[in-house]
Order: C-alpha cells, then sequence, then structure tokens
C-alpha cells in the first residue's frame, strides 16, 4: 500500500550537532567489507572529524584490510559475535567487547553469527615521544567510575587514559530520573549511539527525546545535557578526543 500522510521524524542536522534515528539512515556497501550493510553515522561531510559506522555483518561476512598508516580504529560488538585476528593473534569478539587497532594495522574480522558492531576511525593525531598500542577487551570486565561524586551515575572508560592515545571511547550509565549535573560546552566533539533505554537530550538551547538505536553528533562547543527517562536503564557509548592541544 502506498504510504499516505505526512511522515514525521526526530531526525535534526544543525550546524554544530545531529540526531539521526535508525529508521532515516540508508544501508550501503563499503568496498572492504563482504556482507556487510554499512550505516554511516558520521561522516567530515557532517562536520565531524572522525567516521563512525553502524555494521551488520551476516555470518561468513567481515573485512581484510590495512588501515592507513596515520589512521586508527575502534570497534564495539552490539550483538552477535567475530573473530578479531590482530598481530597478537586471533581474538574472539562477543557483545560488549570491543578493540582499538592503532594507525596502520592490519583489520581482519570475521562474522561468526550476524554481528551488529559500532566502527569509528580516525586520522591519528601524533605526539612526540608516544605512541598508541592495540587494545582488545570487553565492558564486562571493566568497573563503572562514579561521574563528579555521583554514585549513580556510572563511567565505564574502555580505553587507557595515556597520551598516546588522542581519543576515549567510554560508556555510560543513567538510572531512571537521573541527569548531568552541568550543562556541559567545550572543545571536545562526541559520537555517540545509543545502546539501551531512553532520555531528553539538551542540544544547542533545546531539550529532544532520544532513544535505543539513535545517534547523536556534537560538534565543539555545542551546549549538551542529558535526562534519564522510561523505566530502564539509559546506556550509551560515545567518542570524544583527548589529550591534544588546540591546533592552531
Amino acid at each position: 500500500m502506498p504510504q499516505q500522510g505526512l511522515v514525521t521524524s526526530g531526525v535534526v542536522v544543525e550546524r554544530n550537532f545531529a540526531i539521526l534515528p535508525p529508521e532515516g539512515i540508508p544501508e550501503s556497501t563499503l568496498p572492504a567489507w563482504r556482507d556487510t550493510g554499512a550505516r554511516i553515522l558520521a561522516a567530515p561531510a557532517m562536520g565531524a572529524d572522525f567516521a563512525m559506522y553502524l555494521l551488520d555483518v551476516k555470518a561468513g561476512g567481515g573485512t581484510q584490510h590495512a588501515l592507513e598508516s596515520d589512521v586508527e580504529c575502534f570497534f564495539y560488538c552490539i550483538e552477535g559475535e567475530a573473530t578479531l585476528t590482530l598481530a597478537a593473534g586471533a581474538q574472539p569478539v562477543r557483545a560488549g567487547g570491543y578493540a582499538y587497532l592503532a594507525p596502520g594495522s592490519a583489520v581482519t574480522l570475521a562474522s561468526r553469527s550476524g554481528t551488529r558492531l559500532i566502527w569509528l576511525k580516525k586520522v591519528y593525531e601524533p605526539l612526540s615521544g608516544v605512541a598508541p598500542r592495540d587494545v582488545i577487551g570487553n565492558e564486562s570486565a571493566i568497573p563503572g567510575e562514579p561521574f563528579m561524586e555521583v554514585a549513580e551515575l556510572l563511567l565505564k572508560k574502555l580505553l587507557p587514559d595515556e597520551a598516546g592515545f588522542d581519543m576515549a571511547m567510554n560508556i555510560f550509565t543513567f538510572p531512571p530520573g537521573y541527569s548531568l549535573p552541568t550543562t556541559e560546552t567545550h572543545v571536545m566533539e562526541h559520537g555517540l549511539f545509543f545502546l539501551q533505554g531512553a532520555g531528553d537530550y539538551y542540544l544547542g538551547d533545546a531539550w529532544r527525546e532520544v532513544q535505543t538505536g539513535d545517534f547523536i553528533w556534537m560538534g565543539p562547543y555545542c551546549p549538551q545535557g542529558f535526562l534519564a527517562t522510561g523505566s530502564q536503564p539509559a546506556r550509551y557509548i560515545y567518542y570524544k578526543n583527548v589529550n591534544r592541544d588546540v591546533e592552531l
């Protein structure tokens, strides 16, 4: 039956932030990935200094390619199971699993079942005397830290807080009714994917409803805040650029 009437959406795209609900992002293919549906969540065309993807990899699908010498990447497994082969050997990646690959690393990933992944890549910002290293783990092994001394707000830091890393990937959990203690405004940008729950996100100058599966890009100096709503904890994974001075 043909669609009739107005079609509404929660999508918002502004100069320094965007909200992209999943139903509005068409699936595409990527040259280096086989049997994989890719949804491009963020890219320089939006204004972001990174690229972020939602990948649905069929059983037997995956990739085998080398990152460019100045490009780093990060994987997070939302559901399913895959095998990720790094310099140290093959590692299983299951729901909650993640991996950081240093610039120039070889990427070999094979899905064992239908696997849904977040994939982020960006140009690495070098710093004299230090360098990053490959990291693999699972969020279940990382204890949550109270955020700004609020015991109920739990922050999991997935990557080492070391000068060699120019990016952070964190998972934030909010019980229903809890919010960020302040309205933040900072130079770092974010790529945020909602893993669970719902809430109201303050972006720019207005509150907007968000829920599981939504993606948010926040550019530098975008005012931002969050309130968890609904009956279950709100959880999201987000990127931010860290450990580097402002480039003049």
